[in-house]
């Protein structure tokens, strides 16, 4: 009998095997398809690379001949790029293989049938295996429903990844971050992109001035942006798609449905009587109603982030090794690779009360490192506690966004104050004096 069982090799399930193991205990991994999951497979990894072939189409056309770099018919190749992409996805998942092995777990390719609390059927193989704990760690499935369901060859997000040629046109309906991601990346090849948004502004999570600022990003690649409205009827003629959205209709050759996730919550889960509500119900030891039984990451239906599975991996891992440890979601990073990039933690500006706080902001074109890179959109935003001055949220839109975005984790997660952050010296010329600027409030030098 293992000590531990872990369902899924996603981004939660490979972790907490592999800090059991590396906490003594005996573990093994089911994984019925590729390890990495979602975010290895069809999420995080290949999306970034492709972003990155676009960002950097997108730099060279705007940027060259600015910074005295003559360049002549640039052009892409999209076979090239999507064998980029898959590279990128072969040695993440090698990466993880290997990690299995050097950690003695033993894995299992095959679907793990849940029996009972300490049972897992391998359905390929029909071998039974036990354990002491078993891990949920079944990730999520793109989330589609009626009219989309319908119509045949809309493409989630799943599918953009087996695509052999770019369409000429596309409709995105959402406007969340995977929306607004493959808009980016399309678009920046020519193709004549549309978002439609249900909610009020694009990136609904996010506020509204952050939102306003990656608009201008993409309405600068003639992105076509519809906000407040809903696809009301889809239509598919021969090589064309008729969507029907605000009483007008547009006409595209693809549409990619991109609306989010839901958990992947097989029947053998429910019938064991784990308690579901919109995911798998766990506390904050990860532990679900029955006491041996733990879940992490997308299948718990909540914070469906890669970095936030991975951790709530570790708190799993722990508790099974007998140290009671909580899951602590305050200071969790949201971070999105539009153009410019986004990346925000903590409260935001829209859910806080206004005479309760200070809201300082700093302007990506105040900024020196910026200039010398020909960016001009963007800011820093904080927001302080008026009272005791702590940081409660941070949200950076800027080029390299996603990579500044961790001293404001820090400064939320710590309870630091603005002060203690901005007395910190930051190096000159970089972009992270922004954020400083952002720090320093109303003694802002730079502005």
């Amino acid at each position: 009998m293992y000590e531990a069982i872990v369902i899924g090799g996603g981004p939660g399930g490979y972790v907490a095997a592999i800090r059991l193991s590396q906490l003594g205990k005996k573990v093994a991994i089911v994984e019925k398809e590729e390890f990495g999951g979602t975010c290895t497979n069809k999420g995080c990894i290949p999306t970034k690379a492709l972003l990155t072939t676009s960002h950097l189409f997108s730099e060279i056309n705007e940027k060259a001949k600015k910074f005295g770099i003559l360049v002549d018919n640039v052009s892409y190749d999209l076979s090239l790029i999507m064998k980029h992409m898959q590279k990128a996805v072969s040695m993440s998942k090698k990466g993880i293989e290997f990690l299995m092995k050097k950690n003695k777990i033993d894995v299992f390719k095959d679907k793990a049938i849940l029996k009972d609390k300490n049972t897992i059927l391998l359905e390929k193989s029909g071998k039974q295996i036990q354990a002491e704990n078993i891990v949920l760690a079944h990730g999520s499935v793109p989330n589609i429903f009626p009219p989309f369901d319908k119509v045949e060859g809309i493409w989630t997000s799943d599918d953009v990844f087996k695509m052999e040629k770019l369409p000429q046109s596309l409709l995105v309906i959402g406007g969340g971050v995977i929306g607004v991601e493959f808009a980016t990346f399309f678009s920046s090849f020519g193709v004549d992109v549309t978002i439609v948004e249900l909610a009020n502004h694009i990136l609904p999570y996010e506020d509204n001035d952050v939102a306003e600022e990656v608009k201008k990003g993409l309405v600068k690649n003639k992105v076509k942006i519809i906000e407040g409205e809903k696809v009301e009827e889809i239509k598919r003629s021969e090589d064309k798609y008729i969507a029907k959205v605000a009483e007008k209709e547009i006409e595209v050759e693809k549409i990619l449905l991109a609306v989010g996730r839901k958990p992947n919550i097989s029947e053998d889960i429910k019938s064991i009587g784990i308690e579901i509500e919109r995911g798998v119900k766990t506390d904050k030891h990860m532990r679900t109603n029955i006491e041996n039984v733990y879940a992490v990451g997308d299948i718990r239906g909540e914070i469906m982030l890669a970095h936030v599975a991975m951790y709530e991996g570790i708190v799993a891992a722990h508790n099974i090794a007998g140290q009671e440890i909580e899951m602590d979601y305050s200071a969790v990073p949201s971070i999105i690779f539009s153009n410019p990039e986004v990346a925000s933690v903590g409260k935001k500006e829209k859910d806080v009360e206004k005479e309760k706080v200070n809201i300082y902001k700093f302007p990506v074109s105040a900024n020196g490192r910026a200039r010398t890179m020909e960016e001009k959109l963007g800011f820093a935003k904080v927001i302080e506690e008026k009272e005791t001055k702590k940081v409660l949220g941070v949200a950076i839109v800027s080029a390299n966004a996603t990579d500044m975005i961790m001293e404001g984790v820090l400064g939320v997660k710590y309870n630091m104050t603005s002060h203690q952050i901005a007395e910190a010296i930051h190096p000159h010329p970089t972009l992270t004096e922004t954020l400083l600027g952002a720090f320093e409030g109303n003694f802002a030098i730079h502005i």
